[in-house]
Order: C-alpha cells, then structure tokens, then sequence
C-alpha cells in the first residue's frame, strides 16, 4: 500500500525516467499531442515544454496531461495552465541538443517555451508487487489492494 505522498514521489520518479506525455489544451482536445516534459528537482509544481509559436499549444490556458510510465507501472492524468516562460536563464537550463534538433537554436523567432503550473492530478501505481500478482494469476480479487495504489491530490 502507498501513501499520496509515495504515490506523488513515484509519479515525479517515473516522469524524470521517461518524460514524454500527452498534452492537450482543454478548449480545444484535439490539440493532444506528445510532448517532452521539461523538469526541474528544485519546481516540482512546474513542467516546461518546448514549441513553436504557431503550435494550437501556444493559445495557452488550461491544459491537461496524460503520462504512462516506461514500463507501464506507473500513470497519471494531471491538469494545469499553460502560460508562456519568458526566462531566458529558464531556457538555457533547459535547453539541449534533443530540443536543438527541432528548433534552429535558442533565437528561433517561431520557438515558444511553454510553462505550465500543475494543479490537480489522479496518480496510479499499477505495480501492486509479487503477492498481488499472485492473487491476480489465482483469480483473487485484487480490487481493494488496487485502489490502495491511487490517490488524488494537487501537484
């Protein structure tokens, strides 16, 4: 059984581990797409992407995040509000030659750093462990143990 706060800690793990999510605008759903999440140990609350200005991402506003973790043990869906970043200290510490890739550098006039403060989240740990799993192959219920492995709470 884990704590919201495991749960939480788990979720910023997994996400640092394969940091590629699903990002949508909530006006507008069909403005999902993958996107690589830019973090930072020290802004938990706070996740960064790189895109280009004429992107439906760059509308802004409330947004939504949808993350399944490498190894399909850890998911979440969380929501925030995307604004612009206009740091320039905060885009050279996140930029790399990942993003250089897509961009033709730092000063593309069509590149936008997108901020999005983290509100509510649903966090799910499907790693239920080695008895659990038993359980499942024996056809126990495993329904309870499972929704121990959840939590709801705020980024």
């Amino acid at each position: 059984m884990s704590d919201t706060k495991e749960l939480k800690n788990s979720f910023w793990s997994a996400l640092a581990d394969s940091p590629f999510l699903f990002l949508q605008r909530n006006a507008d759903p069909a403005t999902a797409v993958p996107m690589t999440a830019q973090l930072d140990e020290d802004a938990n609350g706070t996740i960064w992407f790189f895109t280009r200005r004429d992107h439906p991402l760059a509308a802004m506003g409330p947004a939504t995040a949808t993350f399944a973790g490498k190894g399909h043990d850890m998911f979440a869906r969380f929501t925030g509000t995307l604004s612009e970043e206009t740091s320039r200290e905060r885009r050279d510490k996140q930029w790399n030659t990942v993003i250089e890739a897509w961009f033709d550098g730092k000063d593309d006039p069509n590149l936008i750093m997108l901020r999005m403060d983290l509100g509510q989240a649903e966090i799910w740990n499907s790693d239920l462990g080695f008895t659990d799993n038993v359980k499942m192959l024996l056809g126990f219920d495993v329904t309870e143990d499972a929704r121990e492995e959840h939590t709801e709470t705020t980024l």
